[in-house]
């Protein structure tokens, strides 16, 4: 925006400085993923939410002062504060969900957290479109163009954090940390029926089951933690995460995860979403309000792909869909750079080939979205056993954050140096993801755990974990509740593989 960049100065032309201005929140993101694991266990998941919402609502206030003469020091630190509320809530706030979910609806109630992203980016975009009007498009812009865009974040800030006020306990923090009776009354309340209810005292005992395997698969491996004291959990996630190196089978999986979590961010998604207007200008679209246009479209596209992912990932597999998705999208990447090296000097009378590029860029954005969007997310969650869960999906995000910072930092550079030579960057390394998905990521649809282990070499993990679990069932009365709750409609089988291979529906 015109205002913008009169008033941030050099931190919008000098593609350094502008690059830093924009990864500077995906820096604040990855120090959020850092602690969010700690202060969700000490303080419980929703006062984890409150407080970085609250952190949330300080660095955007921060940045509005950057009216003032503080100008770009206040967007920076503002930016910075931001990006570590929405790190720690990317990690805390699905896992809420999936603590106060029913066991019926809770995939689709976590998986409509990548729907919810596209949707955000979907209307974020729209809304910096609109109020690019604001005293007009020129250097008679108002300030108000970009700092209604600002201050509109305060809006569902304020919502979730008002809202979290009223919401329970997670129940599986609370039985987690001794507070069984009021776990009981949550759950009540949650599933709408009485605390005598036997699914009330199933589920309960469901919840209490994992607890007890998370409890003594710590004792076990890390016995100096087991207590749960502040500074153990602080300590904890990190032995934990370290010990993930320690072997191969379990470093085989900090791989698939890690790297995955690389190429998803390398596939240059976040580029296209931190700097379409200056990418489409750069492919002809001389003018700023057509750039915002076709910037929306980006967001539109994108969202209207992530639909119908649910429906297909599950029956194709993970490798076919990312293996075809990198392919697709490093074709769109190499088809803009051969446009773009045959017309960058030449767009004003070549404006149909502006536009071919322009819809590559749209092309791009949708097979992100039925492909490395949902799909890279669900790799990184299922390859690990029961007892490593947490951390590795932990180590994944973290991957995720810093690559999505570095992609962040460079791309304007790139763009200015590089310019069509960015795309055939891009291009190859999402084809080396084609490969490395296809060469070394096995395919996990529909395998227990313990096929998991026979894949990554640690047989014997999974079935350790399995026999702890039905030990702490047959202990607290949950494998005869299920059976005598279900005598009769031949469902006890069903639900005991499921409780035993899964430590149980609350995981």
């Amino acid at each position: 925006m015109t205002s913008f960049n009169t008033h941030m100065g050099d931190y919008t032309t000098n593609s350094t400085k502008k690059g830093w201005l924009t990864s500077i929140l995906e820096l604040g993101a990855w120090v959020g993923t850092l602690y969010s694991g700690f202060l969700s266990e000490i303080i419980s998941r929703k006062y984890a939410i409150i407080v970085n919402t609250a952190i949330f609502i300080i660095g955007v206030i921060i940045q509005c002062t950057g009216v003032t003469a503080s100008g770009a020091s206040s967007v920076l630190g503002g930016r910075f504060i931001v990006g570590m509320g929405v790190g720690s809530l990317s990690m805390i706030v699905p896992m809420y969900v999936a603590e106060c979910s029913p066991p019926e609806v809770r995939g689709l109630l976590v998986g409509l957290q990548q729907v919810a992203i596209e949707f955000g980016i979907l209307i974020s975009f729209w809304i910096d479109y609109g109020t690019n009007f604001i005293g007009g498009t020129g250097q008679s812009q108002s300030e108000a163009a970009w700092l209604v865009p600002l201050a509109l974040q305060l809006a569902p800030a304020l919502v979730l954090l008002v809202g979290m006020i009223f919401m329970p306990f997670s129940p599986r923090w609370l039985v987690h940390h001794g507070r069984e009776s009021e776990a009981r009354k949550v759950l009540a309340t949650l599933r709408g029926i009485s605390q005598d209810d036997e699914l009330i005292e199933i589920e309960f005992l469901e919840i209490k089951a994992q607890s007890l395997f998370e409890k003594r698969t710590t004792a076990e491996n890390f016995p100096k933690l087991a207590e749960l004291t502040a500074w153990n959990i602080f300590k904890l996630q990190w032995v934990a995460i370290g010990s993930l190196f320690k072997t191969r089978p379990m470093f085989r999986r900090v791989i698939v995860a890690t790297v995955t979590m690389f190429f998803q961010q390398w596939t240059g998604i976040n580029a296209v979403l931190y700097y379409a207007p200056q990418i489409f200008a750069g492919l002809g679209l001389s003018s700023n309000t057509t750039s915002l246009l076709a910037t929306g479209v980006v967001g539109i596209v994108m969202f209207l792909a992530t639909l119908p992912a649910v429906l297909y990932i599950d029956k194709l597999g993970r490798k076919p869909v990312l293996t075809l998705g990198a392919i697709a999208m490093a074709s769109c990447h190499i088809t803009i750079a051969i446009i773009f090296a045959k017309n960058q000097y030449q767009w004003p009378t070549h404006k149909a080939a502006g536009w071919a590029a322009v819809s590559m860029v749209w092309l791009f954005a949708a097979h992100f979205g039925w492909s490395w969007g949902p799909c890279a997310w669900i790799i990184v969650a299922e390859i690990w056993p029961l007892s490593a869960r947490p951390y590795g999906i932990a180590l994944g995000a973290s991957s995720n954050w810093m690559n999505n910072f570095i992609v962040g930092q460079v791309t304007p550079d790139m763009l200015t140096h590089m310019t069509y030579g960015t795309f055939i960057f891009f291009g190859a390394l999402t084809f080396l993801g084609a490969a490395f998905i296809w060469f070394f990521v096995p395919e996990t649809k529909r395998l227990t755990l313990e096929e998991m282990d026979i894949l990554f070499g640690s047989a014997g993990v999974a079935i350790a974990d399995q026999e702890r679990m039905k030990a702490i069932n047959r202990e607290i009365g949950l494998e005869a509740l299920i059976h005598g709750h279900h005598d009769g409609h031949n469902f006890a089988e069903k639900d005991m593989h499921a409780v035993s291979e899964k430590g149980n529906y609350s995981e």
